[in-house]
């Protein structure tokens, strides 16, 4: 009988053994940086336009046996876990869940002209929530637990693809699904195509269509950019379309400044057109990074009645 038992012991510490997972060895990376704003994002819970950076990164690399390359992410953000993802890498690509914080193929380039700092449209905001009161950009969807795939570069070519299935509180009402592409021709040094496209079911008989198209390109000091964005909503009346440009300029190896706007127009006929423009830079010395942008936005959500402008400066340390 005590021969039965450790044989059934070693069985089953043998069972546990075979499908235990080890817990993996994460790094923690921060920064050191202050920052001082007059955007309304928050004055009224800090007291003061001056903040400092909170957030703690964690992270976790290695290759399974097959040589597939892994990386867990989790950031904590004020005291809260807020972005976090897991990813898988080899030649085919890179395949990432994320559970929370990343952008959808067609988020991810809602707005690439060259900037030192931050959008036109960005930084402005009236009441600290993305539910009302900021600037409307023709961006992607999608939301938490979505599935990102980005393809290797060839010839200069390289593909997006963003899915999120229905389900969940944060979820979008239907599948959603959204794919981008970008071409940085190897026989045009410093120019860059993009184009991106989405469709989003909202519910039941409405539907958003939207995509996006640019083209960026650097020569020397300067890099220029324009893009331009549709979308169509099965109620006519909330179709929009914008158009946005950018130029930066290196002054030396660590000043930058850029000059960039973007214009939305909506198909509602009494709307007004929202139009953003921003003037930002970026200085370098040593570690020591000093970076901001002063934006102004006209019509914001297409109201005549709201105008608004703001700044943002951060000075960052490395080391």
């Amino acid at each position: 009988m005590n021969n039965l038992k450790k044989i059934g012991l070693s069985a089953l510490a043998g069972s546990l053994v075979s499908f235990s997972a080890g817990a993996a060895e994460m790094s923690v990376s921060g920064g050191a940086a202050i920052y001082f704003d007059d955007t309304n994002r928050g004055k009224a819970t800090r007291g003061n336009g001056f903040y400092m950076g909170d957030s703690l990164n964690f992270s976790a690399s290695g290759e399974t046996d097959n040589g597939i390359a892994i990386t867990v992410k989790y950031e904590i953000d004020g005291g809260t876990l807020d972005d976090y993802s897991l990813s898988m890498g080899g030649d085919w690509g890179t395949l990432v869940f994320d559970g929370h914080g990343a952008s959808s193929a067609m988020g991810a380039v809602d707005d690439v002209t060259p900037n030192a700092y931050e959008e036109a449209w960005d930084v402005i905001d009236v009441d600290g929530t993305s539910a009302s009161g900021s600037p409307l950009v023709i961006g992607g969807g999608g939301g938490n637990n979505m599935f990102i795939y980005t393809s290797p570069s060839v010839g200069g070519a390289q593909v997006k693809m963003a899915y999120q299935n229905d389900g969940g509180a944060a979820a979008v009402s239907d599948s959603y699904m959204d794919f981008a592409i970008s071409f940085a021709p190897e026989q045009v040094e410093g120019l860059t195509l993009g184009y991106a496209t989405r469709d989003k079911d909202m519910g039941v008989n409405i539907d958003e269509d939207a995509d996006t198209m640019y083209i960026k390109y650097a020569f020397g000091p300067l890099t220029v950019g324009a893009q331009t964005s549709e979308s169509s909503h099965t109620t006519a009346t909330l179709g929009k379309e914008s158009t946005a440009y950018g130029i930066t300029y290196a002054v030396n190896d660590d000043l930058s400044i850029g000059l960039s706007s973007h214009v939305l127009e909506t198909d509602k006929t009494n709307d007004a057109d929202q139009e953003s423009i921003g003037i930002s830079a970026s200085y370098t010395m040593g570690g020591m990074t000093l970076a901001g942008a002063m934006n102004e936005v006209d019509g914001m959500e297409a109201d005549a009645t709201q105008d608004y402008e703001g700044y943002e400066f951060g000075l960052s340390f490395a080391f």
